[in-house]
């Protein structure tokens, strides 16, 4: 059901007592530009920059630089296409409800319910993060005690209000931007110049000890298994287009935005990781803090107490990215609700423009996500994991799929649209499109990402099950 140069397919049906979904139904637009680019940040600057970094390093070594190179390059075109659609259709349910009108029912539900699972299972991981930070200072706390605090300060900023969560959002983002232009700043001194007692590194550790490409050219392509996870999270700037004050030009200027930063902060801070201490030192590590590569910075900056300001500044990145994601997923899964593709009390919203019984039902998956992560019930969590690292790609692919379609009925029917248009940006989404293929090829290689091939594809295979018993129903 793709839109040509007929008129487009109909919209999705607005939630009973509702405007349609091209009017908001009911969500208050109260973001501004400046949050809704720093939400952006917030959801895809975590811990997977902070101490995940380092598995990519070991996989590829200082080659580990062009594998970040090459996925800035991809997140920015998905990025900017998005930003188009988004600024022509700023709808609630986004990127799940532009598929849903120009690809199909089907892909507005599919896309919709595997970026809130995905979502669902990353911000697990995120609570127990948090919880296992809070830990590190306090170890006498309980892990479930820690686990259902940081649940219920992050579901308390969701719930009050769209402007209370930006507002909180924009200083938590603010807060991990500050300390990385600080590492940044305080690593560049340490790389060009040294301190009095310290001479300059330069650059030389990113070509020794086996060379710039330790592990042969093909380690690029590997690392992307684990670089590509590390930016997602850009779609909440999508998804917050249906509550952005001005959401053609926020949007518009808020993908670029989040682009090029995400590039920077990411590319900058690990060449000079890099370039300061010797890569396999750096590599891999055990998920403490006190393995992160950027403790290792702090410690040879001369830090008092590296390893506190780290912990610090993780525990901030995680609790901001679980605050973006829940916010991302709370949002899509009220639109499902809303096309009566989910439990119908899911389309509410509370005197303040909130989709609160969404928001409950999130953060209940993320409760059972947190304890299955903590406790590894058998290996069910790996599985959740192996689901939501396929839902990333699926969803990019069905965005990417999405664009193609808007393209082409924008390009019968100019008069229809009005604000940017990507110059080139169906051939720019077909590139995208191979770009993602070519990760998830890295299944033939990686054991993580074959586990998540085979699983993802057999938990969308259930999904799209679930539609089709779903549209059975509704139709009979």
């Amino acid at each position: 059901m793709t839109a040509t140069g007929e008129s487009a397919p109909p919209a999705p049906p607005a939630p009973d007592g509702a405007r349609p979904a091209s009017e908001g139904g009911g969500l208050v637009r109260s973001l501004t530009h400046r949050q809704t680019t720093m939400i952006g940040l917030g959801s895809a600057l975590g811990t997977g920059l902070f101490l995940g970094s380092g598995s990519a390093i070991s996989v590829a070594g200082p080659a580990v630089i062009v594998s970040y190179v090459i996925g800035a390059v991809l997140v920015a075109v998905i990025a900017v296409l998005l930003g188009e659609m988004s600024a022509a259709h700023p709808v609630q349910g986004s990127f799940g409800t532009v598929a849903h009108r120009y690809l199909g029912p089907w892909a507005g539900f599919l896309s919709r319910w595997l970026y809130w699972f995905s979502a669902v299972v990353v911000i697990g991981t995120e609570v127990v993060a948090s919880a296992l930070y809070i830990r590190w200072w306090w170890p006498g706390v309980p892990m479930a005690a820690a686990i259902l605090a940081v649940a219920a300060i992050v579901l308390a900023v969701n719930v009050i209000s769209v402007k209370s969560f930006g507002t909180t959002e924009f200083w938590l983002s603010t807060v991990k931007v500050v300390a990385l232009c600080a590492f940044i700043l305080c690593a560049a001194l340490l790389v060009l110049y040294g301190l009095p007692d310290t001479e300059a590194t330069g650059f030389a550790h990113l070509t020794d000890d086996g060379g710039f490409l330790p592990h042969g050219a093909g380690s690029i392509w590997l690392a992307m298994s684990v670089v590509m996870f590390a930016y997602a999270g850009f779609e909440v700037v999508a998804i917050a287009a249906a509550e952005a004050a001005d959401p053609q030009r926020t949007i518009r200027t808020a993908m670029r935005q989040l682009a090029w930063r995400l590039a920077f902060f990411y590319l900058l801070s690990l060449t000079l990781v890099l370039a300061l201490t010797p890569w396999r030192g750096t590599a891999g590590g055990d998920g403490s803090v006190e393995q992160s590569p950027f403790v290792r910075v702090f410690t040879e900056i001369g830090v008092p107490a590296a390893a506190t300001v780290t912990n610090a500044v993780v525990l901030i990145a995680a609790m901001s990215a679980a605050n973006a994601h829940l916010y991302g997923a709370s949002r899509l899964l009220h639109s499902l609700g809303g096309d009566g593709l989910a439990p119908k009390p899911m389309a509410r919203l509370s005197g303040r423009g909130v989709p609160a019984v969404a928001l409950a039902a999130s953060t209940l998956g993320i409760a059972a996500a947190a304890l299955l992560a903590f406790y590894d019930v058998s290996g069910l969590f790996g599985i959740l994991m192996s689901i939501a690292l396929f839902a990333v790609l699926l969803v990019w692919l069905l965005i990417l799929a999405s664009y193609v379609a808007f393209r082409r009925h924008r390009t019968a029917h100019p008069e229809e649209f009005t604000g940017f248009s990507v110059p080139g940006g169906d051939k720019l989404a077909v590139l995208a499109a191979a770009g993602v293929l070519a990760v998830a090829a890295t299944a033939v290689k990686v054991p993580d990402m074959r586990q998540a091939a085979v699983i993802g594809l057999a938990f969308t295979l259930a999904l799209l099950l679930c539609y089709a018993l779903t549209a059975r129903r509704r139709r009979s």
